[in-house]
């Protein structure tokens, strides 16, 4: 199962070519950001860059720094968070390690300069002014309604976890020796200016963290200063390290992270297990007993083109094959998201409301980003004959205070049903609305269970 995102240790580079410069002057009318659609948010995140070019020439690939003469962006970013909010955020009962790390690089190593217990805003101050440490506040989109907004909608876009961690660093100083992460780092400045030094990757595409030593690094591929309103990508591997310029105001930048064990290998492993599950039912070879005493050997040249061949066996199924199995990754995604971004007590992603579906309602499905439709086995038989049936997943009850926090407990909320309702439900993802007298199931009785099942998840609307 993949691993929640962790968010990056400060930000990070990849990529053989040096990472690109765009400068952006100031244009007219309005800078904020684009919450229309998701793709519409990631748009106005990297503008000027186009996504296609984005995708093309940056994504896993290489950095693209922008920076931006833009004030009222500068002012947007500058509220997302600020130094300000940590007296009001302590006040709300944060812990050290759990919510709020304090660190400071020492000698390119990092000195961890937590308390125990609860974070007290004036110690966390102090700490801050006179050892001139970093302050790393961890998921600040459980307590930010902005960057929930923000997070939320890049999940939907990217159709994967989306965690973030902001860093405080003072005047002259800096938080964390070089190193590497394991997921891809979009860097918004928010106050202030950090120098940023970035290498070129030991591990591109890494999947584990790791630190470097500045001796072995060599000098950096690129060097640059963000300010606030500026935007900084680089692919999972990059080294990099940061620092606050001596002499300056603190400064704050918000690094949002994603793709963590999101990778083709990380796919293959979710849904090969199922596919050779399945395989096995109706193949009496998978089914056949090793060789005695296989496992107590090293693996024979026998046994190796055995399993080749089981695997260009499965490889000739899976062609023929319409839809793959996913076991975890789909489930994971889905029980560890944000909730959709809401104003108020969310009382629309709890409780249904409007009008009951009949028979000769119209209805159509809400909150198509937050929904996966997915197969799997009878999760209430035991025996290998036991049939599969329709999942469907949703975060519209997901709790917002755990999200990325890794050793939280979370739930799966969703339906299932029988096969013989996917046509049905196709009809309903499919339109924009549609009767439930026209979906294509056998009796008017299911039609309308179907509709009310949906309903009262808040998965569709009468309209």
């Amino acid at each position: 199962m993949p691993k929640k995102a962790k968010p990056a240790e400060n930000g990070k580079e990849e990529g053989p070519a040096p990472c690109k410069r765009v400068k952006v002057e100031a244009a007219g009318g309005p800078s904020a950001l684009n919450f229309d659609s998701p793709s519409g948010l990631f748009e106005s995140l990297i503008s000027p860059i186009k996504t296609e070019t984005f995708f093309k020439e940056f994504w896993e690939q290489k950095p693209l720094l922008i920076q931006r003469d833009d004030p009222a962006l500068a002012t947007y970013y500058q509220s997302l968070f600020r130094l300000s909010d940590l007296k009001s955020l302590c006040s709300r009962g944060m812990y050290y390690g759990r919510d709020i790390n304090v660190c400071r690089c020492v000698n390119g190593k990092k000195k961890v300069l937590n308390k125990d217990g609860k974070v007290h805003f004036l110690q966390l101050r102090k700490d801050f002014d006179q050892k001139r440490a970093t302050i790393q506040f961890h998921q600040p989109q459980r307590f930010k309604d902005e960057l929930w907004r923000i997070q939320e909608k890049l999940e939907c876009y990217f159709g994967s976890l989306v965690g973030s961690n902001v860093y405080i660093t003072p005047a002259g100083s800096q938080g964390l020796p070089p190193h590497y992460d394991d997921v891809e780092v979009l860097i918004l400045q928010l106050e202030g200016e950090k120098r940023w030094r970035l290498y070129r990757p030991t591990v591109p595409l890494a999947r584990e963290y790791g630190v470097e030593a500045e001796d072995s690094i060599g000098s950096p591929a690129r060097e640059f200063t963000l300010k606030p309103g500026d935007f900084l990508y680089f692919p999972r591997g990059t080294i990099h390290q940061a620092d606050t310029p001596p002499g300056l105001a603190h400064s704050t930048h918000l690094t949002i992270s994603t793709y963590q064990n999101n990778s083709w290998g990380d796919f293959l492993l979710d849904t090969i297990s199922g596919l050779v599950f399945d395989t096995a039912k109706e193949d009496l070879e998978l089914r056949a007993g090793l060789p005695r005493q296989l496992l107590l050997v090293e693996t024979t040249a026998v046994a190796r083109r055995r399993v080749s061949g089981f695997l260009r066996m499965l490889a000739d199924k899976l062609e023929g094959t319409k839809e793959l199995l996913s076991a975890d990754m789909k489930k994971d995604f889905i029980m560890n998201r944000l909730p959709p971004y809401c104003v108020g007590d969310g009382a629309e992603l709890s409780t249904p409301g409007g009008q009951l579906p009949r028979l000769d309602s119209t209805v159509r499905l809400q909150f198509k980003d937050h929904i996966v439709l997915t197969l799997g086995p009878d999760q209430d038989r035991s025996d290998e004959t036991r049939e599969k049936m329709i999942y469907i997943y949703h975060s519209l009850k997901n709790r917002r205070e755990t999200h990325m926090m890794g050793n939280e407990e979370t739930e799966s909320h969703g339906l299932r049903f029988p096969l013989s309702h996917m046509d049905a439900l196709k009809q309903i993802w499919n339109s924009t609305a549609i009767s439930v007298k026209d979906l294509k199931l056998t009796t008017d009785e299911e039609k309308e269970s179907l509709a009310l099942s949906l309903w009262t998840e808040c998965l569709i609307q009468v309209v």
